[in-house]
């Protein structure tokens, strides 16, 4: 497993804030992320808290999960699925000053169903996974993504009916571009089940809520915490935290990052917290093993 040394952005709801402050328009069920920047390179992590349709308009934007990674160039896009860790590069071109600008577009599940049920598309799962690939973005959409940037300039004044039909709209042109998409839309709603053990060992350093171990595991909230109750004889937060502070007495003992490092890296998101629930379960504060 690798050790990540800096904080996991939670996304959507931190873009908005500093240091990101990129331009928002939300609405239930929905956040869209617009950037136009200038870089050479910015390298970060994010953890997806809803499904995330990606747009690049200019530049490059290069998305690692696992060990896969996927390029988006101009004029294409990507769709990942909620509750998962990325890594992110950002890059602009060098012909047009290292611009890049592009849209994310962070999807809840009610706002496909609404879609799925409109557009009346049969519910059935696909028989074949569609992997996580990048798609080409028609002339349609690109007028589409253009058409919506007046709306960030006065968000405050758009009217939500307005922005959920700008968003059905936009998922229409997304499958008519592309059918395959259809297929990863339904992808997402798809319960396939995957052991417990498996899905916290993968997860238990990243910022997720029970919530999010459950879709993951493809149970209900119910289910997941009674078959983790039954099989590990404690509750889900219990286990995850001390998992999380085994994990930190090691990396303070064997690695030279700091103790506001290795606490964001194992999942927390407050120094001070982290300090004190490691000194009631060890009866000594980290800083003491950086002493030692």
């Amino acid at each position: 497993m690798s050790v990540r040394n800096s904080a996991i952005v939670k996304a959507p709801q931190a873009l908005s804030r500093p240091p990101y402050n990129q331009s928002v328009l939300k609405l239930k069920g929905l956040s869209v992320i617009e950037s136009c920047t200038h870089t050479q390179g910015t390298k970060g992590t994010m953890f997806l808290e809803d499904h995330l349709l990606l747009f690049v308009l200019e530049g490059m934007y290069t998305v690692r999960f696992g060990n896969q990674e996927y390029t988006v160039l101009k004029n294409e896009m990507i769709l990942l699925q909620k509750s998962i860790v990325v890594e992110y590069e950002k890059s602009g071109d060098s012909d047009s000053e290292y611009k890049l600008d592009y849209m994310m577009f962070f999807l809840k599940e009610d706002v496909l169903r609404e879609f799925m049920k409109l557009a009346d598309y049969k519910s059935s799962y696909p028989a074949l996974i569609v992997p996580v690939s990048v798609h080409s973005v028609n002339d349609r959409l690109v007028g589409y993504l253009e058409s919506l940037k007046p709306y960030f300039n006065d968000s405050e004044k758009i009217n939500d009916g307005l922005v959920k039909l700008k968003l059905l709209e936009l998922l229409f042109n997304v499958v008519d571009a592309d059918n395959r998409f259809l297929l990863q839309f339904l992808q997402l709603k798809r319960k396939t089940k995957k052991g417990i053990a498996e899905v916290i060992e993968e997860n238990f350093m990243n910022p997720v809520s029970i919530s999010d171990l459950a879709y993951l595991s493809g149970r209900s909230l119910s289910a997941f915490k009674r078959e983790f109750q039954a099989t590990y004889n404690t509750s889900p937060l219990q286990w995850i935290r001390n998992r999380r502070l085994d994990k930190a007495e090691e990396l303070l003992t064997h690695s030279n990052l700091s103790v506001t490092d290795i606490c964001f890296t194992i999942g927390f998101e407050n120094a001070a917290h982290f300090s004190k629930v490691f000194k009631e379960r060890f009866g000594y504060p980290p800083s003491a093993l950086k002493k030692a």
